[in-house]
Parts: C-alpha cells; structure tokens; sequence
C-alpha cells in the first residue's frame, strides 16, 4: 500500500512438514463437491485455466468455515470476488440480502450467469475487481468475500483497504504463510503485518488443506477475515507513515538507526537523536516495532523535514 508491496511469496520449497490432517481433508480430494465441479466444468466445455490461478473447492466442510468466518450479516449485501463455479456465492445468497460477484474469465461469467438467471439476489459483473468502482456496484455497509490465485492477494487486499468506501470486513482465502504473516505481531511483524493492521483487525479462522481444491495447489491455505477500522489504527496519514515503515524494513536485518540512516537522509547522528526522541531503543530491529511507535516516529521524522 502506498508503494509498498505486498506480494505473497508461493515457493513450494518454503512449504511446511506434514501435520495431522485438518478437518474437512479427504482422501477423495473434498467431501461432497468433487463430482459436482468436474461435471459443471465438463457440461460447460470448461477446465481449471492455470494462467488465472483457478482452483475450485470441493470441501463441503471447508465452504461452511467460510460462511461462519464471513459471519454473513442478512442486512449487509455481499461483494463476492472470484466466484467461480458460484458455489460459494449460492450459499452466500441464501443469508445476505444480494452479492455482486464480480468474474474475470469469461467462460465462468456465461456459467454463473446461466445458474443465477433466475436468482434476483445474485448480480453477476464480468470484469476485473482490481478496475471495477464499488460505489457503482453497491452502497455501503458491504462485506467482501473472495477466494483468488494467491497472486492477487497483494493487490487485492491494498485495493479494499485502501477503498473509499471501504468495506465492513474482508474474508478471504489465501496462503496459510502469508496469512500468518498478516496476523503476525510483534518481535515478529513485517512490512505486510503493519501494512494490513494500519487498517484493520486480521484474524487466521481456519486452516485449509490443499486437497480441498479442485485441481489441487502445492501449499495449504488459510481463511482470513479482516475487520476492516472506521479509520486507520494510528492517527497519521499513510504516506508518511508507510514512508517511515518501509525505511524501517528496507534493511530488516540491521539494527533501526541503521536501516533508517540508509533509507533517510540524516545530519550525522539523526537517526538516533530521532528514535531516542520516540523512547525507541535504535538497537532494536523494524519487527520489534509496534504500530503506535511507527507512528510517533513517523510524526518527529515528518517535524523534521526527513519525509
């Protein structure tokens, strides 16, 4: 956000030891949905397409985590991205007042447009979340719902954050590391931790394994729902706060004065003079610093001219 990034890394080498199955996990590869996916792909001339990242669930136990995680409220309508095969988005309708779903592949539009046709609770919208104005799509409140290739996390989440009117909260479907990285705090926070919680409260409400997709991803996924702030966490602006942080986590390794000397211009000395000012310690490292600290922070670097 605010020319940083977010980007989920997806390296299956990075993936974790084997565990005890989750609930919802089958040997079958899903519990119920399996055989509806493929013959719905199949009657529809369809398959998984690899550029766009599509994976399908097929857990029925998994799409009622979603639902008790989206804690669907029957007064707020629903912005659903990617719905895919709709499977989701039928039983989203069955508790919100509508969902607008919005659908990047078109041979998916001409499917879900096909089941909902006489559905006047679901409105299908063929295009790109990432271009589409939610203020022509619905009014506020709204709830966002979405379940994309891990390669939109990143922008997706800076794209609703960031939107004017925001939503109420966000679920969504991501991996289970970069999840964890968002609700991380600290000594263990990152860039991508301070940037989501700037804006809202994320919450890790259950892990996902891979073979609940239809075909099957390399790494588990997680559900995270994200309570999106009436107004940002700390009371500064986002530009010199991100500024200040992104100083803070370009060199994560180094002690702070330091990383900030590299990324700040500073008399000699500056760096430290600043931090001492805030009460920070500038041994510590930019995982160690809390998001109210960022923000006094970037309040005497802003006083100071260094932004």
């Amino acid at each position: 956000m605010h020319g940083h990034s977010l980007t989920p890394r997806t390296s299956a080498a990075r993936r974790r030891p084997a565990e005890p199955r989750r609930a919802g996990a089958t040997d079958e590869g899903g519990a119920g949905l399996s055989g509806d996916v493929r013959s719905l792909l199949r009657r529809h001339g369809l398959a998984p397409n690899r550029r766009l990242g599509q994976n399908f669930l097929v857990d029925t136990q998994v799409l009622q985590q979603i639902l008790a995680a989206a804690r669907v409220d029957p007064a707020i309508p629903i912005l659903e991205i990617g719905p895919g095969l709709g499977i989701l988005t039928e039983a989203l309708a069955g508790s919100a007042p509508g969902v607008v779903a919005i659908e990047l592949d078109t041979g998916l539009v001409g499917l879900l447009r096909d089941r909902f046709r006489d559905d006047a609770r679901v409105k299908i919208v063929s295009g790109d979340a990432l271009q589409i104005e939610v203020a022509e799509l619905l009014s506020p409140p709204y709830h966002v719902v979405a379940n994309i290739p891990y390669y939109l996390t990143s922008s997706l989440l800076r794209r609703f954050l960031e939107a004017r009117p925001a939503p109420q909260r966000i679920t969504v479907m991501v991996q289970r590391e970069v999840a964890e990285r968002i609700a991380s705090q600290p000594p263990h926070l990152s860039m991508l931790a301070v940037s989501v919680q700037y804006y809202g409260d994320p919450r890790i409400a259950g892990i996902v394994p891979a073979d609940a997709f239809y075909p099957r991803p390399d790494v588990d996924s997680a559900i995270l729902t994200i309570d999106v702030l009436p107004t940002p966490r700390v009371d500064v602006p986002p530009d010199p706060f991100f500024k200040t942080v992104a100083a803070g986590f370009a060199m994560p390794r180094k002690q702070l004065h330091n990383a900030l000397a590299r990324a700040i211009w500073f008399p000699p000395g500056g760096a430290v003079d600043a931090l001492a000012e805030v009460g920070i310690d500038p041994t510590r490292r930019a995982q160690t610093v809390t998001l109210s600290e960022w923000a006094l922070l970037a309040r005497v670097l802003a006083s100071r001219g260094a932004l």
